[in-house]
Protein backbone atom coordinates (compact mmCIF):
# COMPACT_ATOMS: atom_id res chain seq x y z
CA UNK A 1 0.00 0.00 0.00
CA UNK A 2 1.32 3.80 -0.87
CA UNK A 3 1.51 6.20 2.11
CA UNK A 4 1.27 9.64 1.88
CA UNK A 5 2.66 11.87 4.71
CA UNK A 6 -0.25 14.89 5.42
CA UNK A 7 1.74 17.95 6.75
CA UNK A 8 -0.72 20.03 7.48
CA UNK A 9 -1.67 22.29 10.88
CA UNK A 10 -5.17 22.36 10.47
CA UNK A 11 -6.99 19.31 11.41
CA UNK A 12 -10.32 19.14 9.09
CA UNK A 13 -8.09 19.60 6.24
CA UNK A 14 -6.04 16.71 7.02
CA UNK A 15 -8.57 14.20 7.78
CA UNK A 16 -10.69 15.38 4.42
CA UNK A 17 -7.24 14.67 2.57
CA UNK A 18 -7.02 11.51 4.36
CA UNK A 19 -10.43 10.08 4.10
CA UNK A 20 -10.64 10.23 0.31
CA UNK A 21 -7.11 9.23 -0.05
CA UNK A 22 -7.80 5.96 2.25
CA UNK A 23 -11.27 5.30 0.21
CA UNK A 24 -8.80 4.64 -2.68
CA UNK A 25 -6.96 2.38 -0.52
CA UNK A 26 -4.20 4.63 -0.27
CA UNK A 27 -2.56 4.69 3.38
CA UNK A 28 -1.85 8.43 5.31
CA UNK A 29 -0.47 9.94 8.17
CA UNK A 30 -0.42 12.99 9.79
CA UNK A 31 2.37 15.49 10.66
CA UNK A 32 0.85 19.11 12.34
CA UNK A 33 3.77 21.03 12.12
CA UNK A 34 6.87 21.74 10.13
CA UNK A 35 9.13 19.98 12.55
CA UNK A 36 7.35 16.97 12.70
CA UNK A 37 6.77 16.78 9.15
CA UNK A 38 10.67 16.61 8.44
CA UNK A 39 11.33 13.92 11.24
CA UNK A 40 8.48 11.72 9.67
CA UNK A 41 9.56 12.04 6.48
CA UNK A 42 13.18 11.09 7.24
CA UNK A 43 11.55 8.14 9.56
CA UNK A 44 8.62 7.13 6.99
CA UNK A 45 9.96 7.57 4.56
CA UNK A 46 6.26 8.13 2.63
CA UNK A 47 5.91 7.70 -0.81
CA UNK A 48 4.86 11.04 -1.34
CA UNK A 49 4.06 14.53 1.01
CA UNK A 50 1.45 16.55 0.39
CA UNK A 51 3.08 19.43 2.30
CA UNK A 52 0.90 22.76 3.63
CA UNK A 53 3.24 26.01 3.38
CA UNK A 54 1.71 27.75 6.24
CA UNK A 55 2.98 25.57 9.26
CA UNK A 56 4.07 26.30 12.18
CA UNK A 57 7.62 26.03 13.62
CA UNK A 58 8.96 25.69 10.39
CA UNK A 59 7.05 26.66 6.54
CA UNK A 60 6.58 24.62 4.00
CA UNK A 61 9.11 25.86 2.35
CA UNK A 62 12.16 25.25 4.74
CA UNK A 63 10.67 21.66 5.01
CA UNK A 64 10.58 20.69 1.63
CA UNK A 65 14.75 22.83 1.19
CA UNK A 66 15.35 20.57 4.13
CA UNK A 67 13.82 17.46 2.41
CA UNK A 68 15.62 18.05 -0.91
CA UNK A 69 19.05 17.75 0.89
CA UNK A 70 18.21 14.80 2.40
CA UNK A 71 19.68 11.70 0.82
CA UNK A 72 17.10 9.63 2.45
CA UNK A 73 14.19 12.03 1.43
CA UNK A 74 15.33 13.92 -1.80
CA UNK A 75 13.29 11.64 -4.51
CA UNK A 76 9.68 11.44 -2.19
CA UNK A 77 7.97 13.61 -4.97
CA UNK A 78 6.16 16.38 -2.90
CA UNK A 79 2.35 18.20 -3.93
CA UNK A 80 2.45 21.51 -2.65
CA UNK A 81 -1.09 22.33 -0.65
CA UNK A 82 -1.18 26.06 0.09
CA UNK A 83 -3.95 28.97 0.32
CA UNK A 84 -1.42 31.29 -0.95
CA UNK A 85 -2.86 31.32 -4.63
CA UNK A 86 -0.92 34.18 -5.49
CA UNK A 87 0.99 33.22 -8.57
CA UNK A 88 4.52 34.30 -6.92
CA UNK A 89 3.76 31.74 -4.13
CA UNK A 90 2.81 28.90 -7.07
CA UNK A 91 6.05 29.61 -9.03
CA UNK A 92 8.55 29.52 -5.91
CA UNK A 93 7.43 26.70 -5.01
CA UNK A 94 8.05 25.16 -8.80
CA UNK A 95 11.17 26.27 -8.90
CA UNK A 96 12.53 25.13 -5.64
CA UNK A 97 11.62 21.27 -7.25
CA UNK A 98 8.07 20.79 -6.11
CA UNK A 99 6.20 18.09 -8.17
CA UNK A 100 2.46 19.48 -8.05
CA UNK A 101 0.74 22.03 -5.98
CA UNK A 102 -2.94 22.87 -4.86
CA UNK A 103 -4.59 25.91 -4.10
CA UNK A 104 -7.08 25.70 -1.22
CA UNK A 105 -10.20 25.75 -1.59
CA UNK A 106 -9.96 22.32 -3.75
CA UNK A 107 -11.80 19.99 -5.13
CA UNK A 108 -10.93 16.31 -3.18
CA UNK A 109 -11.72 14.42 -6.47
CA UNK A 110 -9.18 16.61 -8.17
CA UNK A 111 -6.76 16.24 -5.09
CA UNK A 112 -7.34 11.84 -5.60
CA UNK A 113 -5.85 12.05 -9.23
CA UNK A 114 -3.37 14.18 -8.99
CA UNK A 115 -2.03 11.67 -5.93
CA UNK A 116 -2.27 9.03 -7.73
CA UNK A 117 -0.53 10.68 -11.07
CA UNK A 118 2.70 11.98 -8.89
CA UNK A 119 2.49 7.76 -7.43
CA UNK A 120 2.65 6.26 -10.97
CA UNK A 121 5.56 8.03 -12.55
CA UNK A 122 7.42 7.97 -9.19
CA UNK A 123 6.93 3.76 -9.18
CA UNK A 124 9.45 2.23 -10.68
CA UNK A 125 8.35 0.17 -13.92
CA UNK A 126 8.22 -3.83 -13.69
CA UNK A 127 10.97 -4.59 -15.39
CA UNK A 128 14.49 -3.06 -16.37
CA UNK A 129 13.50 -0.55 -19.62
CA UNK A 130 16.82 1.41 -20.95
CA UNK A 131 16.37 4.26 -23.82
CA UNK A 132 19.17 5.72 -25.83
CA UNK A 133 19.00 8.81 -27.78
CA UNK A 134 22.08 10.59 -28.56
CA UNK A 135 23.84 11.98 -25.97
CA UNK A 136 21.11 11.05 -23.28
CA UNK A 137 20.11 7.53 -21.39
CA UNK A 138 17.06 6.57 -19.22
CA UNK A 139 16.73 3.99 -17.51
CA UNK A 140 12.83 3.70 -16.73
CA UNK A 141 13.20 0.89 -13.75
CA UNK A 142 15.23 3.19 -11.81
CA UNK A 143 14.39 7.02 -13.15
CA UNK A 144 17.87 7.66 -13.59
CA UNK A 145 19.42 9.51 -16.47
CA UNK A 146 22.78 10.27 -17.83
CA UNK A 147 23.75 12.43 -20.41
CA UNK A 148 27.26 12.00 -22.30
CA UNK A 149 28.24 9.63 -19.40
CA UNK A 150 27.04 11.85 -16.37
CA UNK A 151 24.43 11.31 -14.21
CA UNK A 152 21.74 14.08 -13.76
CA UNK A 153 19.49 14.33 -10.92
CA UNK A 154 16.02 14.49 -12.23
CA UNK A 155 12.79 14.86 -9.83
CA UNK A 156 10.42 11.70 -11.09
CA UNK A 157 8.48 14.48 -12.91
CA UNK A 158 11.40 15.99 -14.59
CA UNK A 159 12.62 12.44 -15.94
CA UNK A 160 8.74 11.46 -16.83
CA UNK A 161 8.85 14.98 -18.82
CA UNK A 162 12.01 14.28 -20.68
CA UNK A 163 11.04 10.54 -20.98
CA UNK A 164 7.79 11.85 -22.85
CA UNK A 165 9.73 13.81 -25.44
CA UNK A 166 12.70 11.03 -25.95
CA UNK A 167 9.99 8.58 -26.81
CA UNK A 168 8.18 10.74 -29.48
CA UNK A 169 11.69 12.21 -31.03
CA UNK A 170 11.12 14.25 -33.68
CA UNK A 171 7.10 14.93 -33.07
CA UNK A 172 5.80 18.48 -31.66
CA UNK A 173 3.85 17.39 -28.76
CA UNK A 174 1.21 20.02 -27.86
CA UNK A 175 1.17 21.62 -24.14
CA UNK A 176 -2.27 20.24 -23.43
CA UNK A 177 -0.93 16.95 -24.58
CA UNK A 178 1.97 16.83 -22.11
CA UNK A 179 0.05 18.02 -19.30
CA UNK A 180 -2.19 15.62 -19.36
CA UNK A 181 0.19 12.98 -20.29
CA UNK A 182 2.77 14.18 -17.58
CA UNK A 183 0.40 15.96 -14.23
CA UNK A 184 -2.72 14.36 -15.35
CA UNK A 185 -4.08 17.90 -15.72
CA UNK A 186 -7.90 18.27 -17.86
CA UNK A 187 -6.92 21.67 -19.31
CA UNK A 188 -4.16 24.11 -19.72
CA UNK A 189 -5.01 26.52 -17.02
CA UNK A 190 -1.87 25.17 -14.96
CA UNK A 191 0.40 25.91 -17.87
CA UNK A 192 2.50 27.58 -15.67
CA UNK A 193 3.60 23.93 -14.04
CA UNK A 194 4.74 23.02 -17.34
CA UNK A 195 6.48 25.93 -18.33
CA UNK A 196 8.39 26.14 -14.55
CA UNK A 197 9.48 22.72 -14.66
CA UNK A 198 11.18 22.90 -18.42
CA UNK A 199 12.90 25.46 -17.47
CA UNK A 200 13.95 23.34 -14.35
CA UNK A 201 15.25 20.54 -16.67
CA UNK A 202 16.68 22.61 -19.36
CA UNK A 203 18.55 24.01 -16.46
CA UNK A 204 19.98 20.59 -15.38
CA UNK A 205 20.75 19.37 -18.61
CA UNK A 206 22.97 22.15 -19.58
CA UNK A 207 24.63 22.42 -23.07
CA UNK A 208 22.60 19.33 -24.33
CA UNK A 209 19.23 21.63 -23.58
CA UNK A 210 19.43 22.32 -27.26
CA UNK A 211 17.89 18.97 -27.95
CA UNK A 212 14.52 20.66 -26.58
CA UNK A 213 13.26 22.85 -28.88
CA UNK A 214 10.26 25.01 -28.10
CA UNK A 215 7.58 25.17 -31.23
CA UNK A 216 5.52 28.54 -31.19
CA UNK A 217 2.42 28.17 -30.30
CA UNK A 218 2.53 24.59 -30.23
CA UNK A 219 4.65 23.28 -27.22
CA UNK A 220 8.07 21.64 -27.35
CA UNK A 221 9.87 18.60 -29.24
CA UNK A 222 13.34 16.51 -28.83
CA UNK A 223 15.29 16.36 -31.50
CA UNK A 224 18.89 14.73 -31.50
CA UNK A 225 21.22 17.13 -32.38
CA UNK A 226 24.91 15.95 -31.88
Amino acid sequence: MHQVLIAEDESDISELVSFNLQRESIGTMWAKDGVEAVEMAQKELPNLIILDLMLPRRDGFQVFKELRLDARTKDIPVMMLTAKAQLEDVITGLELGADDYLTKPFSPKEMVLRVKALLKRSAPTPTASVITRGKFQLDKNTLTCFVDGRKIDLTPTEFKLLLLLIEREGQPQNRGDILREVWGYRDTTQSRTLDTHMKRLRTKIGNSSSCIVTIRGIGYQFRNIA
